[in-house]
């Protein structure tokens, strides 16, 4: 789903309320309305839209009674900054990501879940697990110090790039300069990749060469040394 659309979808705070419910149990939609407070019929709507975005699926019981419950494992990062805003696409966790492509971030936890949701060993016994659980949930909260700062260093490079700027979009200024410092790219891609004019991007490359930040070999341009 949409990064956008899912932002939109969780703005309802009776959406939210019903997802951290289902989050403890999967519950019929009485259980939902004497919870959260809400008619029957509001929290029926608000389960259809949920479903229909794929975050709540459903089953009936022998007693012919609809349970709800979550029926995705995902996560959603928002930015907000002077320089940035923007949402990165709602993606599902998954324990077999590979992680060697990670440069600065080396992860050893043992008795991790498989892909399928079962534990690597069968024999595992359920204190090993909890201890595994213990310190997924201390990793956890090390990458979200590790973002804080992350954050921070970003906000605090881009002030100076900033402070350096005596003309110009110190936003813009920095956007150019982060996308030629992935890879070398001509001023059209350029102004793609940061969703820029292409007119206003390529005077800004001049003025840019002009203070020798970037050089140009042909149609591409670089960093300058």
């Amino acid at each position: 789903m949409d990064s956008a659309e899912l932002l939109d979808l969780l703005g309802n705070a009776n959406r939210r309320r019903i997802l951290r419910l289902l989050a403890r149990k999967p519950c019929y939609v009485t259980e939902i309305s004497e919870y959260i407070g809400v008619s029957p019929k509001a929290v029926i709507d608000h389960l259809r839209k949920l479903e229909e975005a794929g975050l709540v699926e459903s089953r009936t019981d022998d007693r012919r009674r609809k349970y709800f419950s979550i029926a995705e494992n995902l996560r959603l990062e928002v930015n907000v900054s002077p320089y940035e805003f923007g949402t990165k696409s709602a993606y599902p966790a998954s324990s077999g990501v590979d992680m060697t492509s990670c440069r600065y971030l080396s992860i050893e936890v043992s008795g991790v879940a498989t892909e399928d949701g079962s534990d690597e060993e069968s024999t595992t016994a359920l204190p090993e697990m909890a201890e595994t659980l213990q310190e997924l949930e201390q990793l956890e909260n090390e990458l979200s110090l590790a973002q804080r700062f992350v954050q921070g260093r970003l906000a605090a490079v881009r002030e100076r790039i900033a402070d350096e700027i005596e003309e110009g979009n110190p936003r813009l200024v920095t956007d150019v300069l982060a996308a030629l410092a992935e890879k070398e790219q001509g001023t059209t891609e350029l102004s793609h990749r940061i969703e820029a004019p292409e007119p206003v991007v390529a005077e800004l490359l001049a003025e840019l060469d002009k203070e020798g930040v970037v050089t140009r070999d042909g149609d591409i341009w670089q960093l300058g040394d």
